[in-house]
């Protein structure tokens, strides 16, 4: 079974046992395709940690937050916003580089999917505050729609603390 095909197969299995049966057969595979030198085998494998729910991933997605493609990057942070879903600590673990491409990295699309990671994570003061920065200060309408819907949640999780 090839990594894309199991990464589609991961979305009906309910089993918690069959997926990690499923995580066991292509955990060789990932990690060669994430160490490609084909950017869309690596975005591949970043995409799959989220399909396949692959938790003990994490490190090997952070370096995905720091692929040269933009897709790459763009896949990682996918998986990271599906793994951290009811899981702040995928988040919190990766906020400073999260931070770096929410400020500097130039494809927009990473920036706001950055942005959308950033909301599952602990609403930090200045997560908060650059989040609020961004929304007053950037000129893509999308990018500033998404940091002031993000800042909004993370300022309402932070005053029902």
């Amino acid at each position: 079974m090839t990594l894309a095909e199991a990464a589609a197969q991961a979305a009906s299995i309910t089993d918690a046992r069959a997926l990690a049966d499923l995580r066991r057969e292509v955990e060789d595979e990932l990690e060669a395709a994430a160490r490609s030198g084909d950017f869309r085998e690596r975005a591949l494998a970043y995409r799959a940690i989220g399909q396949l729910h692959f938790n003990q991933k994490e490190e090997l997605l952070r370096r995905g937050l720091d692929d040269e493609s933009p897709a790459c990057r763009g896949s990682a942070l996918l998986s990271l916003e599906a793994l951290s879903h009811g899981h702040p600590g995928a988040v919190n673990a990766a906020r400073p580089l999260l931070h770096r491409l929410v400020t500097e990295d130039p494809n927009q699309a990473v920036r706001r999917l950055a942005v959308l990671c950033l909301k599952n994570g602990s609403p930090t003061s200045d997560t908060i505050t650059l989040l609020a920065h961004l929304a007053q200060e950037t000129d893509d309408r999308e990018l500033r729609s998404t940091a002031e819907t993000v800042h909004r949640t993370l300022r309402q999780r932070a005053a029902a603390r």
